[in-house]
């Protein structure tokens, strides 16, 4: 599939105001107003150039056609859908326009009667949006990224990324499937991602450079045919990590489950280390130990029992690395565990199936048993 990137506003910046290409959409210059406690949190360079230039809205009596124009020429091109970003543009920008709630409403519904329009299987990627206004008018929209960016230049970043999305999954997996966004097979932090993309029960991506590709991870992620063994729920944390900091205690893992049609699986991952500290381009590090030490049981897995019928009540577990329900982890190391219910068949026979050994969500290939 080949999806296009591209904004809520057109571009990043929004588009040019008097120019010839766009003076059917009537673009105005506006400036965002950001909050207090926005600033006071992080400084964002996007956000400052475009609080200093301004930013070019599509007027929005004419979202529709301006949105309809695009949409129509990418499938023209056989692009499959889009990937929408930006889209908590709007808040900052809705003074003397209905306000946040309305604006926001209209850009959505246009938006979305586009992709109606121009694609097949409702083919978009929200990007950006989560903000309470984006969240509520995402009436087809299926899929919403619960990340951060990820930054593959900046190695503070690359753990609690995995963590912010699990912890956001909580709220946001009960209103549409998490995107766990892009990340690159061929880096220092790639396996720990693509671990977490393995229970996360999200689609899989990458934003690897023409050759420049670790295939022995992708072959772990995605079947020769280009299908992934996708989890059935949003990855979310386990609950003894409910109300751990598992970035920045300096004690805690981070466990994520989910189940397949006949299994369980769990990742776990040391998500602990540095840490930016906010407002500021600096980073302090965490006072922690070089490895820290857990335990994985069946009992992280929720809901083992609905995929358990004659079931004993044990598990099989299959540790795709270390090989021990106690498990010891670097900093930006992981393991992922498939828990597999014993089941009792005709004369005794007890049996539990494992998968594919060779894929970090082997459970995922069973459809049934």
């Amino acid at each position: 599939y080949v999806y296009v990137w591209h904004a809520l506003l057109g571009y990043w910046g929004g588009l040019v105001p008097n120019a010839v290409a766009t003076k059917n959409y009537d673009p105005k210059l506006r400036y965002p107003i950001l909050s207090p406690v926005y600033l006071a949190n992080m400084r964002d360079i996007s956000m400052d150039s475009m609080g200093k230039y301004g930013i070019g809205l599509v007027d929005p009596d004419k979202i529709s056609q301006f949105y309809d124009d695009l949409h129509g020429y990418l499938a023209s091109q056989d692009v499959d859908g889009v990937k929408v970003d930006a889209q908590n543009i709007l808040e900052t920008i809705s003074a003397r326009l209905g306000g946040r709630v309305s604006l926001t409403r209209r850009f959505q519904q246009a938006l979305e009667g586009s992709i109606a329009a121009n694609f097949s299987d409702n083919s978009i990627i929200c990007c950006m949006a989560q903000s309470t206004d984006s969240i509520y008018h995402l009436k087809q929209s299926a899929v919403s990224r619960a990340s951060d960016d990820f930054y593959p230049k900046e190695p503070t970043t690359w753990a609690r990324y995995v963590a912010a999305v699990a912890f956001n999954s909580i709220l946001h997996g009960e209103l549409v499937v998490p995107d766990w966004d892009m990340f690159y097979s061929l880096h220092d932090a790639a396996e720990f991602h693509a671990v977490a993309r393995a229970v996360g029960g999200c689609g899989v991506y990458v934003c690897d450079k023409p050759g420049r590709h670790d295939f022995k991870i992708l072959q772990r992620l995605v079947l020769p045919d280009g299908s992934v063994l996708r989890a059935k729920y949003p990855g979310r944390p386990s609950r003894d990590c409910l109300f751990t900091d598992p970035v920045t205690d300096g004690k805690s893992l981070l466990k994520i489950w989910n189940l397949n049609k006949c299994t369980g699986v769990i990742g776990i991952f040391n998500c602990q280390g540095n840490w930016p500290v906010p407002s500021t381009n600096k980073a302090f590090q965490m006072v922690t130990s070089s490895e820290l030490s857990g335990q994985v049981s069946p009992a992280c897995v929720e809901y083992l029992e609905v995929i358990g019928l004659l079931w004993t009540g044990e598990c099989a577990v299959f540790s795709f690395k270390i090989g021990s329900l106690n498990v010891a982890l670097k900093p930006l190391e992981c393991d992922v565990f498939t828990v597999s219910p014993i089941k009792v068949y005709c004369e005794g026979i007890e049996f539990a199936a494992i998968g594919l050994m060779n894929m970090y969500n082997s459970g995922g290939a069973l459809e049934c048993v």
